[in-house]
């Protein structure tokens, strides 16, 4: 089924400002609040677990959610699941994951959506509204200075990276899968397309992801020091 949803459109455009706007306000409304103050981050992190849990029971429930080609395990789900440990746990370790997993890669699946019906419809919706709020959750996290990523995160986010292609990849090389687009590009434009054919777009990728990591841990690499009420999470694990 093709998808109506206009490419950096005034409603494409105005979900992606949305996702920025809520994540400001979200992260200005934490640092109003008394240091160690849970319930926001609490709030958010419920929010996406039933989201999650919902989207999923609708799938399960109308048979669309079945073994193998249709399960839980791209690249998006597994950033929300660090997302969401990240949250409860506020470990700085899986922040170190999460920060770059969301912002160079959710983001990107919100820069350039891969919808299958049109839009608005429920799977659309939900769409945007699980990828939104998982960089909503990131950059409330970063920009309220309760966490934020370490020295050395780049290569963990990018071992993590590989390691979850190797699993996803192993999927799709025994059960003919295309989870994370490993066999195939996705039917809609997507930024794959401006790095070649298969398998070369899967090596451009890495490459990409890299520079990506590197771009987004700039802000951060003259300090080694985590900032606001969480600086005794820096020697946990």
């Amino acid at each position: 089924m093709t998808t109506n949803f206009e490419l950096f459109g005034v409603t494409h455009l105005s979900i992606l400002g949305s996702v920025v706007l809520l994540a400001a306000a979200l992260a200005a409304a934490q640092r109003r609040l008394a240091p160690g103050s849970k319930g926001l981050r609490l709030g958010l992190a419920a929010i996406l677990v039933l989201d999650t849990v919902g989207w999923d029971g609708f799938l399960a429930w109308h048979g669309q959610l079945t073994f193998p080609a249709h399960l839980p395990v791209e690249f998006c789900d597994a950033t929300l699941y660090v997302t969401l440990i990240t949250l409860f746990s506020m470990r700085p370790a899986f922040l170190d994951v999460a920060y770059y997993w969301a912002l160079a890669g959710t983001s990107m699946a919100l820069l350039t959506p891969d919808l299958w019906e049109p839009f608005p419809s429920l799977s659309t919706m939900q769409f945007f509204v699980e990828h939104g709020l998982v960089v909503v959750a990131i950059l409330y996290l970063v920009w309220s200075r309760q966490l934020r990523p370490r020295r050395g995160s780049v290569l963990w986010a990018m071992l993590g990276v590989n390691l979850w292609a190797a699993f996803d990849g192993a999927l799709d090389w025994i059960f003919k899968t295309n989870y994370m687009y490993l066999r195939a590009k996705p039917e809609h434009a997507s930024l794959l397309d401006l790095l070649g054919p298969w398998p070369w777009y899967i090596v451009a990728t890495e490459a990409v992801a890299l520079g990506l990591f590197l771009l987004l841990y700039l802000p951060f690499w003259r300090s080694s020091a985590q900032p606001g009420t969480h600086l005794e999470d820096s020697a946990r694990l």
